[in-house]
């Protein structure tokens, strides 16, 4: 394969979701929100996946396994974050490594989000979907308990299950559109009780 062939297949390429979004759920959201602009329509911007990990203090690996599990789910390298400031109720001082970050956009972003609605949602025990957890300005937080409802998880290389925080965030203007959007892609979200 020569660079130029690679060059146009890698451009060309689009996951499934992104597709999802410029052949059905734009137009949808076009005409349920009254919008004449596709630029001024809300999509997805960006997805923070957070893993925090209290042993880190104590224990250097704990901090290493919940990187690598990170990456292994993300697709991508995932970053170290450090405590800003020292609370000495939590034993904590400024600088000590207490958690794990990656943040994904384009493609990458599109994968996640699919593999996460398609694969990950439905190994959740007891799943009823989620609550509508929006910040005001329509961007999603949603706290998972177990990482191991990632199939790319190894449960013999990572003996503790790791809770997670995952950030949807949107151009949308308020929590309405932001929900919208979200139900349009597929997220599952808890049915109202009418």
């Amino acid at each position: 394969m020569t660079k130029e062939t690679k060059k146009t297949t890698t451009a060309s390429y689009q996951p499934a979701l992104q597709q999802l979004y410029k052949e059905k759920v734009l137009p949808a959201l076009l005409k349920d929100l009254g919008i004449k602009s596709p630029m001024a329509a809300p999509k997805l911007e960006k997805i923070v996946i957070n893993i925090g990990v209290k042993e880190a203090r104590e224990d250097i690996k704990a901090l290493e396994i919940a990187k690598e599990d990170l990456t292994a789910i993300a697709g991508q390298a995932s970053q170290v974050r450090r405590a800003k400031k020292s609370i000495s109720n939590f034993k904590l001082r400024e600088g000590m490594p207490i958690g794990v970050r990656v943040t994904l956009r384009g493609a990458r972003m599109y994968e996640f989000l699919e593999r996460f609605i398609n694969i990950a949602c439905p190994r959740i025990r007891d799943f009823q979907g989620f609550a509508e957890g929006f910040d005001g300005r329509g961007n999603l937080n949603l706290g998972i308990k177990e990482h191991y409802i990632f199939p790319e998880i190894d449960v013999e290389k990572s003996p503790k299950a790791h809770g997670m925080n995952i950030t949807f965030v949107t151009t949308a203007k308020n929590d309405q559109e932001g929900s919208m959007l979200m139900k349009y892609m597929g997220l599952p979200f808890k049915k109202s009780a009418k």
